[in-house]
């Protein structure tokens, strides 16, 4: 399964950190990198994901589950 993510840094702050490089491969709950001052992160995930977060809920990283993939 292919999920993608971009970071996207604020007008003002432009402080990202990523730990991944293009191509890396992922695995559940492991950290990619961080944001500092805000901004935010797109996620890509199959049309299929169950997504299990409300719009401007807060999450944090590796301890809020944001979707669920079923199996193909």
């Amino acid at each position: 399964v292919k999920v993608l993510f971009r970071q996207i840094a604020g007008f003002l702050a432009r402080r990202i950190i990523c730990y991944s490089k293009a191509g890396d491969e992922a695995k559940q709950g492991q950290q990619m990198g961080f944001i500092k001052f805000g901004s935010r992160v797109d996620l890509f995930l199959p049309l299929n994901s169950v997504i299990k977060v409300e719009l401007n809920q807060k999450v944090v990283g590796t301890q809020t589950g944001l979707a669920v993939i079923p199996k193909a």
